[in-house]
C-alpha cells in the first residue's frame, strides 16, 4: 500500500498538508523544514519546486520561488539534498511544479529520480488531464509514482467524476478560481461548492487549498473535505524568522487544536 492510501485509512479528518518551496529560505532548509514538520505532526508535505513562471501561484509562492532560484536550487541539487530523505522522513511527500521544465530535464528521468529518491506523487497543475492519459500515464505508472489533478468551482460534476476514476491518491480541490493566497475566512459561495464537491462522494480523498492561512480556514475546509493544504501563510512565517524548528512548531500548533505531544 502506498504511503498516501495508509494515511487516509489511518486518519479520515483534519488532516494538514503543508506546502513550501525547495530552496526557500535558504539553499538548504529544505531538509530541516521537512525534519521539523514531521516531527510537528504534519500528514503530508507537497514540496514546490521552484520555476520562473509558476502560473498558479499568488505573490507570496512566486516571491519563495525567485528566492529559491536565485539561491541555486535546481532539479539535480533538489534530487541531491534528497537521496537520503527516506531515512528519516516517513510521512508522504508530494513534488509540485509545472511541465516544461519536467519535460526539459526528462520526464522519464524526471519521475525515475523522484521514485528512487522516495517522492510519493506529483502535482503538475499546468499538465492536461487528456494529455496525461494519452501520453504520460504510462511513464508515472513505471515509476510507481501517482498524479494528483486540481477541481476548481468551475469544474462540472462529469469532469469531477472521470478526475476520481483515473486517480489513485487523493483530489486537489482549489478553494477558488483564483491564483494562490492567504484568506482570513471563506464566503458561503466556497463553502457551497465544498459542500456540492463533497456531495458526489467520491472514491478519492479531497485536500482543500488555496487560502487556508489558519484554524478558522482550516476548520471550514476541513468540515467537508479530509483536510487542507496550506502555503502562502506557512512561507510568510518562514520569512520573520530563521529558527525553523520554532517557526514550523508554532504554526503547525496554531492551525491545529492540539499540540504534538
Amino acid at each position: 500500500m502506498s504511503r498516501i492510501k495508509e494515511l487516509f485509512e489511518k486518519k479520515k479528518k483534519e488532516l494538514v498538508s503543508i506546502y513550501f518551496t525547495a530552496g526557500f529560505p535558504t539553499v538548504d532548509s529544505t531538509m530541516q523544514i521537512l525534519s521539523a514538520l514531521q516531527e510537528n505532526g504534519t500528514d503530508i508535505v507537497e514540496l514546490g519546486m521552484p520555476f520562473s513562471d509558476p502560473l498558479a501561484d499568488g505573490p507570496v509562492i512566486q516571491h519563495s520561488s525567485e528566492v529559491a532560484i536565485k539561491n541555486g536550487m535546481n532539479l539535480d541539487l533538489l534530487f541531491e539534498q534528497t537521496k537520503e530523505m527516506r531515512k528519516s522522513i516517513s510521512i508522504p511527500i508530494v513534488l509540485m511544479g509545472y511541465l516544461n521544465p519536467l519535460l526539459q530535464y526528462g520526464l522519464d528521468k524526471f519521475l525515475k529520480r523522484a521514485a528512487e529518491n522516495g517522492f510519493d506523487a506529483l502535482i503538475i497543475p499546468d499538465l492536461p488531464i487528456r494529455e496525461y492519459e494519452m501520453q504520460y500515464k504510462p511513464l508515472f505508472e513505471k515509476h510507481g509514482l501517482q498524479n494528483i489533478f486540481l477541481v476548481t468551482p468551475q469544474t462540472n460534476e462529469e469532469r469531477v467524476r472521470h478526475i476520481d476514476k483515473i486517480s489513485n491518491a487523493f483530489i486537489y480541490l482549489v478553494s477558488s478560481a483564483s491564483t494562490t493566497g492567504a484568506k482570513d475566512k471563506f464566503a458561503t459561495e466556497q463553502e457551497n461548492y465544498f459542500k456540492r464537491i463533497a456531495s458526489y462522494k467520491l472514491n478519492n480523498p479531497l485536500l482543500t487549498g488555496f487560502g487556508i492561512s489558519n484554524r478558522q480556514t482550516f476548520e471550514q475546509a476541513c468540515k467537508y473535505t479530509n483536510g487542507a493544504i496550506i502555503g502562502s501563510a506557512f512561507i510568510k512565517a518562514l520569512e520573520k524568522d530563521n529558527n525553523i524548528k520554532s517557526v514550523v512548531s508554532n504554526f503547525i500548533h496554531s492551525i491545529v487544536k492540539e499540540k504534538v505531544a
